[in-house]
């Protein structure tokens, strides 16, 4: 069976029946989240007829034994087993759960990626709370400006049942991470032909600014300020964003801080197709966090689910016990650090509107039904050939109840190059702060100089 024809039976198979109603859901559907059926956000509540993906159970329940409050997370499954290994010799018997991106990578190297499947976990899960907070703003929140917008929106999952493939997006782009702000400290490093790399260090804070008291600001999702702080040559170079909901309303508004030059100036480049912060032309701004900013360039096509191999439960990766050498390699990371579980994803196909610019033609998007996170995304450029290929390696935060990335992962299939961001093995201690609590006066131009010289 051809490729083409193999991608169209998958989605034959998996294909849902799709829901002919947009943004907004009943009470009656709103009443089924956390049912019989649907888990509190969305997912299907049952397993697999094969019995390969278990049903969601409420998720990781309890801490691992040997963790320790405030340190570094450990991995609750270092116990499983690596179930079989998927290899550029025998991905056809996986074909159908695959993408074109991931056998794509395999085919690029056949000696040295591989993909260890192991048992799968439905280990995501969000604070209670959270939980009804969805119920209800599923029932409020509405899309506006060709569904590039949102109104009564309430800071969390907007829609938990969706209709398009916009509002799966959006669900990813709103997914909860902090109860009101977080701070972390992290590694971007574009890694070359040979394997040589030079990692870049950031610090950033974020304040979500629906779940401010009293936000003044409706049209704001979140303010993000993010520093560099090595190497040398970057350090005090500071990044500030205004991150709105309806950007077609009122775009997004950055401004950068060059600690050679001393002085803030605007940035609107820091959107769709601009470059991203110190990638060394490897991302663009909107490939941070797999994908982020308005959807308004592409017409999304919400293709139904299907089963796949995606990074899960990616707890190796950020072992503190490993040096980024250890887990960087020429072409991929060291497959004896991934790990592949087999999950349900949401499929999205996004294609560049006629007029619209991006240097990305298409992207196809799987997202996982557990978490509303990209999973993996395949990118295509104005030739219609497969360009890109990013993952994002799950891991959740269990102490906090907060579903995340242990690290993204693209890969140029012309250049051969790949780019990481997340990575924090060679820092001290866990890098994460879930309690910021900064305040919109922390996050305005004339705050961007003192930032720097920190």
């Amino acid at each position: 069976m051809s490729r083409k024809n193999l991608a169209l039976a998958v989605t034959a198979v998996f294909c849902m029946t799709i829901p002919a109603a947009m943004a907004k859901i009943s009470a009656e559907q709103a009443a089924t989240l956390g049912g019989e059926k649907l888990t509190p956000i969305g997912a299907e509540r049952a397993g697999n007829a094969q019995g390969t993906i278990p049903p969601w159970t409420g998720g990781l329940q309890e801490l691992p034994a040997n963790y320790k409050p405030g340190g570094r997370l450990v991995d609750p499954f270092a116990a499983d087993e690596v179930l079989y290994t998927i290899t550029a010799a025998n991905y056809q018997e996986y074909e159908d759960k695959l993408s074109p991106g991931q056998i794509a990578l395999l085919e690029r190297y056949p000696d040295t990626f591989k993909m260890p499947v192991y048992p799968t976990h439905r280990s995501a899960r969000l604070p209670q709370e959270e939980y009804e907070l969805i119920k209800e703003g599923a029932t409020t929140t509405d899309t506006v400006s060709g569904g590039n917008g949102l109104v009564n929106f309430n800071g969390d999952i907007p829609f938990p049942i969706p209709g398009t493939g916009k509002e799966v997006i959006w669900n990813h782009i709103t997914r909860y991470r902090t109860n009101l702000g977080m701070q972390r400290r992290y590694t971007q490093i574009p890694v070359q032909v040979s394997g040589s790399f030079s990692p870049v260090l950031f610090e950033d804070q974020t304040i979500f600014a629906s779940r401010v008291p009293d936000n003044p600001y409706p049209n704001r999702l979140f303010v993000f300020l993010q520093r560099v702080m090595a190497p040398a040559r970057l350090e005090g170079d500071v990044l500030l964003v205004h991150e709105n909901i309806d950007q077609v309303k009122e775009p997004r508004a950055a401004w950068v801080y060059n600690a050679g030059q001393r002085r803030v100036r605007r940035a609107p480049n820091v959107a769709y197709d601009g470059p991203g912060t110190a990638a060394d032309g490897l991302r663009t701004a909107d490939d941070l966090d797999m994908y982020n900013g308005s959807p308004d360039r592409y017409d999304w096509e919400l293709v139904g689910k299907q089963e796949l191999y995606i990074p899960y439960n990616s707890y190796q990766l950020r072992r503190g016990d490993l040096s980024y050498k250890d887990i960087i390699g020429p072409g991929h990371m060291h497959p004896q650090y991934l790990r592949y579980e087999l999950h349900r994803v949401w499929v999205v196909d996004a294609k560049l509107k006629p007029g619209a610019r991006h240097v990305y033609a298409r992207r196809k998007f799987y997202i996982d039904e557990d978490t509303w996170q990209i999973s993996i995304i395949d990118i295509y450029d104005g030739r219609g050939e497969l360009w890109r290929v990013k993952e994002g390696h799950e891991m959740s935060h269990y102490q906090v109840d907060v579903p995340w990335l242990a690290v993204s992962s693209l890969h140029d299939l012309i250049s051969s190059r790949y780019l990481l961001i997340g990575l924090d093995n060679e820092e001290k201690g866990y890098q994460y702060n879930f309690d910021y609590k900064g305040s919109f006066e922390d996050f305005t131009p004339a705050a961007l100089r003192r930032a720097g010289r920190r």
